[in-house]
């Protein structure tokens, strides 16, 4: 039985591996430190103590690497966001490429081209579009404010869930995520309700009115506001409301969404518009998307743009191609290449993304583009194909798990002489670049930072059907 508690002392910090951790060896054991850079000197508490690896965090530093940087926000190693602020962004690109490259080698093993350097961010700050805030009655107290002899009683928070404490919230005073008026209107909520004694939402009990806050903010100006309640109370609210307009005149729509369920989804709610049209519109390039308050969009829209342009170059379109978009969401990459295809062919599984991109299409006028609901492997049949043609090209862009057995085979079944797979987890690509193999040869990789400070990438790959 190996021992708990154990702390490895004084390890050097060597490299940095998947998911944001750094590693170190000891005795020819692998262990995985959070919290760490290579160069660093630590104590590592261990939290797995496994025969071949270990894995755990950072407790103390005996010296710093020289790579090290001075983080920029005050809730640096408390929050779960932006774990590689202490790294310089051109490190962080360094590390995120070799991942990428080792992914791609390690778990795909194909025959690869070179791979392109990674695209970074112009903005390392205020590059995200969306943000969810969560209402705590139970303030996440720091360790100094638990050291100290006063007994603290529990006090209200309205910021971001503490890692793996589902019950806890970091009060956040500024993000950096985010443009404003963002913070101006978290923080403005947060002091009128406690001002007024609006009950936040206690996580345990299921019970109190204020529960999530999000908000969007589009490159247009545009700013969408949605305030989640736990009940209907009618006069707080517009209380509340009055005054976040007043206070904060930048938004242009604020809505609401009663939610008395025990989990913080609202796909299955209704928002409500308290002000303004109900929506935001964003722009890529010259297209305009509309954005409902359950609309899923890209949370980066510069680098958005930038992942779509390298999509859009993979394609190698002529304006003579039929291109079927499978995971299309609301339709994003399909409507932006469309203006070199001949026809855009859509799937997508969840109706209401098929909604939002049908009205996308006719919002920006392209009528050769078509947008279908389902399972692509039940929609992609030899009749389907009869009357929309067999693709020249498929882009595939699926979750994190990366495309189902099934779709991989139904790639391999339809043989399009292209294929473009955008991936927001190489691990996964990688995975499906190994079956793909069978009839496909990877012919151009460029990894792609959206999230500049995590450990976060996406990853778009070239595939040409082999002769």
């Amino acid at each position: 039985m190996r021992k708990k508690n154990v702390v490895l002392q004084k390890m050097t910090v060597q490299d940095y591996a998947a998911e944001g951790k750094a590693l170190g060896r000891i005795d020819g054991k692998v262990v995985f430190i959070e919290g760490a850079v290579p160069g660093d000197v630590v104590d590592v508490r261990l939290s797995k103590n496994k025969q071949e690896w270990a894995e755990g965090k950072a407790v103390h530093f005996h010296a710093f690497s020289p790579d090290r940087v001075t983080p920029f926000c005050e809730h640096f190693g408390v929050c779960g966001g932006c774990k590689w602020q202490m790294l310089p962004y051109d490190k962080q690109l360094q590390y995120k490429q070799h991942e990428v490259e080792q992914h791609l080698r390690r778990i795909g093993k194909v025959a690869l081209p070179e791979i392109a350097p990674i695209a970074g961010c112009e903005s390392t700050a205020r590059y995200r579009n969306k943000l969810e805030f969560t209402f705590s009655n139970r303030r996440y107290l720091l360790p100094d404010e638990i050291a100290g002899a006063a007994a603290i009683d529990p006090e209200n928070a309205l910021g971001f869930h503490v890692p793996r404490l589902f019950d806890k919230v970091i009060d956040i005073n500024t993000c950096h995520l985010m443009a404003e008026p963002t913070n101006a209107i978290k923080n403005t909520i947060r002091r009128f309700a406690m001002e007024q004694g609006f009950s936040f939402y206690d996580i345990r009990e299921h019970r109190g009115w204020l529960r999530t806050l999000i908000v969007r903010v589009c490159t247009t100006g545009e700013v969408m506001v949605n305030v989640c309640f736990g009940y209907d109370d009618r006069d707080a609210r517009k209380q509340l409301f009055d005054h976040l307009l007043q206070q904060v005149p930048g938004i242009t729509t604020l809505l609401y969404t009663i939610n008395p369920k025990k989990n913080d989804t609202i796909y299955d709610l209704q928002p409500q518009a308290y002000y303004g049209k109900g929506y935001i519109t964003e722009k890529l390039e010259d297209l305009v998307f509309k954005i409902g308050p359950k609309s899923f969009f890209q949370t980066n829209t510069r680098q958005g743009e930038r992942l779509y342009q390298i999509t859009r170059d993979f394609t190698a379109l002529t304006g003579k191609e039929t291109v079927y978009d499978l995971y299309c969401g609301t339709g994003s990459i399909g409507l932006f290449v469309s203006k070199l295809a001949k026809k855009i062919v859509g799937v997508e599984v969840i109706s209401e993304a098929i909604e939002d991109a049908r009205e996308n299409a006719a919002l920006n006028n392209i009528h050769h583009a078509q947008f279908f609901a389902g399972d692509v492997i039940d929609i992609c049949d030899d009749a389907f194909f009869a009357h929309h043609g067999k693709p020249d090209v498929i882009i595939t862009d699926p979750p994190r798990a990366g495309m189902h057995e099934k779709l991989v085979q139904k790639i391999l079944d339809m043989e399009a002489p292209l294929v473009v797979y955008v991936s927001c987890n190489p691990a996964t690509q990688a995975r499906d670049l190994q079956k793909l193999d069978e009839k496909y040869a990877v012919t151009r990789v460029q990894p792609v930072d959206m999230f500049p400070h995590t450990h976060h990438i996406e990853n778009v790959v070239q595939l040409k059907l082999k002769k």
